[in-house]
Parts: C-alpha cells; sequence; structure tokens
C-alpha cells in the first residue's frame, strides 16, 4: 500500500486555497490547513466558514490559532513527517516592512526544519518583486527585498525551483489580507484601533511560488592517509585538506553512471573502431618523485611523505589536518630556501613528491617499461591535481584521459588528423549543437578572440615539439566563448635515431562533461548531492538542471602589506582560499594596488566573493570562514592585515 502524502498549510486567511487543493489531490494525500487566528476570528467570514466546512467533510485537518514559527509546538513526534509545507504570501500585519518579513521568513524556514521529511518541499509564495531573485521582473534591489534565499540557508534549505504562482489556475481561491489592527482617525481628531478586514485583497499578478528542499550540510572531513607504492617501498602521506573529499570518489567505475565516465567510455569506443586499442592496467600511483632542482612544478602539490615500513593508517582521534592543510602549497617555490623546512625535513629535500599533475608525466616511464606496437593505442584515465587561479572552469582536480600511440617518423602528422577526427565524431554525436575545433600552437590559441585558454588542460612542454589544442564551444550560444578540453602533440619516441614517434592525446574529461551537461561550475561535478546522478541514470547524457537556483552570494574586502623580501604568491593566495572556505570562493579581484611612498611597501587589497552552487551558505558560515583566511595568509603568506 502506497504510503499516504502529508501536506502541510500555514498562515491561511479563508482557506480558499485548502479547500482547493484538497479537491485536486488524490487519496493517498492528507491535507492539514492551519492558520493564525482563532476560529471564532476566521468563522465570522462566510467564505473561510464554507472552506472549513468542507474541509472537515473531506477528512482534512484544520487547526487555528498555529504560529507557523513554532511548528513543532503544536504536532507530537510521531506527526512531523510532513512531504510539503504550503506558506502563500507570508506577511508580518501592519505596515510590516522588508527586515520584519525577512525576519518572518527565517523564523518560519527554522520551524520547517523540525517537521519536513528529509526529501520534503517548502513552497513559499511571494508577491512580484518580493523574493529579490532573478525569476522576479522586474528584480528588486537586494537591500529592499525579502531575500528569501538567504532566509532559507540559515535554516539549510536551497531553493530548487521557482514558477508563476497562478492563481487563476486554483478554482475557488480568493487571497486576503491580513488580520491586523489599524489606526483610524475620528472627525474629533481622537485615535482609535479598528481590525482590518480579511475581505480586502491583494494583487498577485506575476507572483512566484518559491520551491525549497534539503540541502546536504557542509561536510568535516577526518583527515586522510592514502598508501602507494614506489620503486618497491610503500609511501604513505597525508592528503592536502583540499582534496579530502576528492580521494577515491570512484566516479570512473565500472558501475558509475557519472557524465566523466559516460563521455570517457564513448572516447575509447569511438577510437578503438580506428585503432587497435590497449587500456595501461598497471596502477599509476597518485604521487610521482621528482627532485626539485630538475623537477620544479610551480603548479604541483608538494609533499612530504612519511616512510615508515608500517605507517598508521588511521590518524589518532585528536589530530587535525591544520599541520600539512599547505603541505603542497609553499614547497614549491620556497623549500629550499626556508631554514627551518631543511632543519625539520632533511636529506628529504633532494627527493620530494607530488600530487600526479598530467598523466604525461609518466609517459617516459611509460615508454621504458611497455612495449608500444606502433599503431596500438595506449589509454591512461584517472584524476590530477594542480594548483590554479579559482575560476568556475579551472579545476584544480578532474579526470584526464591521455591516449598515446606510436608511429612511424613522418606519419605523425596522420595520426593527430585521426585523432583530432574521432574527438570531433563524438562531441557531436552527444551533442550536435557543439563544435570542435583545434589550433597548432599556443601563440595562436593565446591570440584567439572566440576561446579561453585554459590551464587544467596544458600539457608537460618539455615532452613535446608541437602542440595542437582542442577547443569546444555551444554554438547555439554566441555569447561565451570556447574552451579549450585537450592538447594532441607529439614527440620523439626514446632515442633521437628512433624510427618511431610518439602521439600524445589528452583530454579533460570534467571540462567536456561540462560542456556537453551545460554545467556552468565545475564544483557541481563532485557534488555529493544525489540529485546530480540522478540526472544521469544509466549513462544517459543531457542537459543538466540545477537543484540550487539563484544562491546567495558574499562579498568580503581583505587589504594587507606584502613582505619586501618576499614575491606573493597570487596562486597560493588563491589556494588557501579554497581550503580555508571549502571551496566555496568563486571570485578573487584585484581592488587595489598601493605602494607607499616613504617605506616603498606593497599593500594589494582583494574582493573575495563566496557561493556555493550545492549547499545552503549562510552569511555567518562566510563571515567564519573569512576570518579563518585572514588568519591563515598571515601564518603561510607572511602579510600584515591592514
Amino acid at each position: 500500500m502506497q504510503p499516504t502524502r502529508q501536506l502541510l498549510l500555514v498562515g491561511e486567511g479563508n482557506f480558499s486555497f485548502s479547500a482547493f487543493l484538497c479537491d485536486a489531490s488524490d487519496h493517498g494525500t492528507h491535507i492539514t490547513a492551519t492558520c493564525y487566528e482563532s476560529e471564532e476570528t476566521v468563522c465570522r467570514q462566510a467564505l473561510a466558514k464554507n472552506n472549513i466546512q468542507h474541509l472537515r467533510r473531506k477528512g482534512a485537518n484544520v487547526c487555528f490559532s498555529v504560529d507557523c514559527t513554532k511548528l513543532k509546538d503544536y504536532f507530537l513526534p510521531g506527526k512531523r513527517n510532513f512531504d510539503c509545507i504550503y506558506f502563500n504570501f507570508p506577511h508580518c500585519g501592519r505596515k510590516a516592512g522588508v527586515t520584519k518579513n525577512r525576519e518572518l521568513l527565517a523564523k518560519f524556514f527554522w520551524s520547517c526544519t523540525d517537521v519536513l521529511t528529509d526529501k520534503g518541499e517548502v513552497h513559499v509564495a511571494l508577491c512580484k518583486g518580493q523574493g529579490g531573485t532573478p525569476a522576479d521582473q522586474p528584480m528588486r534591489e537586494w537591500h529592499n527585498s525579502w531575500q528569501v534565499v538567504a532566509k532559507a540557508a540559515e535554516a539549510g534549505f536551497i531553493l530548487s525551483d521557482v514558477h508563476p504562482f497562478n492563481s487563476k489556475g486554483v478554482h475557488g481561491y480568493k487571497c486576503t489580507g491580513y488580520s491586523a489592527q489599524i489606526p483610524v482617525t475620528l472627525p474629533c481628531g481622537a485615535f482609535v484601533r479598528v481590525a482590518r478586514s480579511q475581505d480586502k485583497s491583494f494583487s498577485v499578478e506575476d507572483a512566484l511560488n518559491h520551491i525549497f528542499t534539503r540541502s546536504l550540510p557542509f561536510p568535516h572531513p577526518r583527515p586522510v592517509i592514502c598508501q602507494t607504492e614506489l620503486e618497491g617501498k610503500w609511501i604513505s602521506f597525508r592528503v592536502p585538506e583540499l582534496f579530502m573529499d576528492k580521494i577515491s570518489r570512484g566516479f570512473l567505475d565500472v558501475n558509475s553512471d557519472h557524465p566523466v565516465r559516460t563521455i570517457n567510455e564513448k572516447l575509447i569506443r569511438q577510437l578503438s573502431q580506428t585503432f587497435p586499442l590497449q587500456r595501461v592496467n598497471q596502477s599509476i600511483p597518485l604521487l610521482h618523485q621528482g627532485h626539485l632542482s630538475t623537477a620544479f612544478q610551480p603548479n604541483s602539490f608538494w609533499i612530504i611523505p612519511n616512510t615508515e615500513q608500517n605507517p598508521a593508517c588511521e590518524p589518532t582521534f585528536n589530530e587535525t589536518a591544520r599541520g600539512v592543510l599547505f603541505s603542497g602549497l609553499d614547497y614549491c617555490k620556497d623549500i629550499d630556501q626556508d631554514d627551518k623546512m631543511k632543519a625539520q625535513e632533511g636529506d628529504q629535500l633532494s627527493e620530494c613528491f607530488h600530487l600526479r599533475s598530467s598523466f604525461l608525466i609518466y609517459v617516459q616511464d611509460m615508454v621504458q617499461k611497455l612495449s608500444f606496437l606502433p599503431g596500438t593505442l595506449h589509454v591512461l584515465t584517472g584524476p590530477v591535481f594542480r594548483k590554479c587561479l579559482i575560476s568556475a572552469h579551472t579545476p584544480p582536480v578532474f579526470h584526464e584521459t591521455l591516449f598515446i600511440c606510436a608511429v612511424s617518423k613522418g606519419t605523425e602528422g596522420n595520426c593527430i588528423q585521426m585523432f583530432m577526427c574521432n574527438i570531433t565524431n563524438t562531441i557531436r554525436s552527444l551533442l550536435p549543437c557543439l563544435s570542435c575545433i583545434v589550433l597548432n600552437s599556443t601563440k595562436e590559441a593565446k591570440n584567439s578572440e572566440t576561446f579561453e585558454l585554459n590551464d587544467s588542460v596544458m600539457s608537460e612542454p618539455q615532452l613535446h615539439k608541437t602542440q595542437n589544442f582542442i577547443y569546444v564551444k555551444n554554438t547555439s550560444d554566441s555569447k561565451t566563448s570556447g574552451t579549450c578540453i585537450g592538447a594532441i602533440s607529439a614527440a620523439p619516441y626514446g632515442s633521437v635515431d628512433s624510427e618511431l614517434c610518439m602521439v600524445y592525446a589528452s583530454v579533460n574529461l570534467d571540462l567536456l562533461a561540462m560542456q556537453i551537461c551545460g554545467i556552468s561550475d565545475w564544483r557541481m561535478l563532485w557534488t555529493s548531492d544525489e540529485r546530480f546522478l540522478n540526472q544521469f541514470i544509466g549513462g544517459e547524457l543531457g542537459p543538466f538542471k540545477s537543484f540550487s537556483l539563484y544562491p546567495p552570494s558574499y562579498v568580503h574586502d581583505v587589504s594587507f602589506w606584502v613582505p619586501e623580501s618576499k614575491h606573493f604568491d597570487e596562486i597560493a593566495f588563491h589556494t588557501i582560499a579554497r581550503c580555508v572556505s571549502q571551496e566555496t570562493v568563486i571570485s578573487i579581484q584585484l581592488l587595489d594596488s598601493f605602494q607607499h611612498p616613504q617605506t616603498g611597501q606593497t599593500s594589494l587589497c582583494y574582493r573575495l566573493t563566496f557561493q556555493s552552487c550545492d549547499k545552503a551558505l549562510t552569511r555567518q558560515q562566510v563571515a567564519e570562514m573569512q576570518m579563518q583566511f585572514r588568519k591563515e595568509i598571515q601564518q603561510w603568506l607572511q602579510v600584515t592585515l591592514r
């Protein structure tokens, strides 16, 4: 037997909406209609009295004197399981301003958390312009709106849908005023207070119904210890806090429906029709070993590992990740100058490790270890990690697929062309309106006004003689520029006098998935909310519909003096912001640079914009993140706050 769907209506006036909903619902729905006034007061209206009688005849519960900001006080624990809560046109009464009505909304949403099911919905209908979202046309200024999305976020709700409130489609519905006491001046000049009639309606033209759902909470991940084998030695290391929730997510597993796997499999299937194909099954370690003097890579996350034979895989309870939060932050530039670190790390300074930034760093080793038959395509796929400036289209972690093929010297151009044709055909089969273009030099790519060159697809330049960048662009949207999703290049095979040449094609699957599925923010690909993957069940690709609309954004500025003796590392600055904010900083803008005329010291002022794409983010959370950010940049970048 199908369980009964429980609906709760609060703040009802004449109960006309409740009566309509009761008639429109099936037998598997039970309605509880409530209002703030007493039954005696409400039943003075003939329409309200008739609707109440109708509801009771249909088996609905009708409750009076219910304060919607304290809902748990009116329902027993076993009855606090509503699937949907409706609040149509809330208002504090009288001439309450936006501040009072915001407070009402905030308290109402908090109250809903006590009586709403985990997957329930909260429907709030607001008059034209009140909500303060882009769905309102025209949109009010933020400070003059009810800021409904921000108020909902305080209780852990996100706006998942918004649509017109069709009062004409609600048979028998009549909007009412609110019950309040209003002042009236008598002819003699005295003031008295009389009740405002609820029969006086208000305009609901262009009103909107806002549908809110629960957000996942921000995670508090425990420190993660990974182990890997390098040259016969077991190495353990603690994963930087930035990637604790991104390690071992299994997006590429056999049973995964994640779009990055679906796209990868389609690319491989298409290329296998042209080339004999072999997947590289050998384990590719997360860490790559290198010498700082020769393997300097400013975009790598450097790691100081634990080389004990039997390292503890689980940290003790009182351990925190803060001590190694930026273990890969300063090691890229200052490790060989920092006396403290020299004393601390000793001999390890000559040999350091970094999280793999691309599978291209393993190409030379693979050429030596594997037997590359000419014409056979070898495939590696997995997540890679890079430091980068904050941008919606520049992920610090993404899934890379690397195709490697050995061909006879002089035929690499034909192989590159075959790669390009297969990749283009695959992309067009997934989304016909996407065009795929190749630019065959870095200079040409940077000078293009149509396409954006992305750091997350740049290859290791020392491996290649020529480099071709793959761009995709949605031809149905002329306003947006194309995105670079990969590169194709060629290099000698082994010794200089070898008759073979290697051709490589590196594809950023995450950026390609964003283009194909219409995802505007790379962070959404990593969400743990099931509403993301539910849109791609069975590997079906289609336009992604966001389940968090118009998330509120919060702006904070920070200004500081830069140390005279050190170069200011802007990528480190962005990386600290990522870590501290749990990836909620979406933009960092340099507002001002000032040099003191007497001391010559430089001051910088940056503006940080915080916004979450899938979770409820509050002003208080952002204020705490900003305070922590200020502390961290003082400690790790040695700046002096102003």
